[in-house]
């Protein structure tokens, strides 16, 4: 997997926006369910948001409002679109998906928000 950041170094403001992307290589998104994970320091990896092969979209109780989950099937592209972002979204993000019995996680993407 492939996961970038589409703004430079993901350093925002309380209250900004950031798009994250995630391309997949080697597969097809939209054969599987895809996720983003985050993981702040000293915390565990919690799940953020889920997109499922059909759409369907699921997301972790902090983040509802605010982050939105995509999939483009023809860039083969999965996005989590992050609104009104907190000091506490503060986070490494990693996109993650199963193919059979195997977890595929991205590099993980930092972002940073000041307050």
């Amino acid at each position: 997997l492939m996961c970038s950041c589409r703004r430079g170094g993901g350093l925002v403001q309380a209250g900004d926006s950031l798009r994250l992307s995630c391309a997949a290589s080697g597969f097809i998104f939209s054969r599987y369910s895809t996720n983003w994970y985050r993981q702040a320091p000293g915390k565990q990896r919690e799940l953020v948001a889920a997109i499922t092969r059909a759409g369907t979209t699921n997301y972790a109780d902090s983040v509802k409002g605010r982050f939105t989950i995509s999939r483009d099937n023809a860039k083969n592209t999965v996005y989590l679109q992050m609104n009104s972002l907190k000091p506490e979204d503060a986070s490494v993000y990693y996109c993650h998906t199963i193919i059979g019995s195997l977890d595929y996680w991205g590099k993980g993407t930092l972002v940073t928000v000041s307050s």
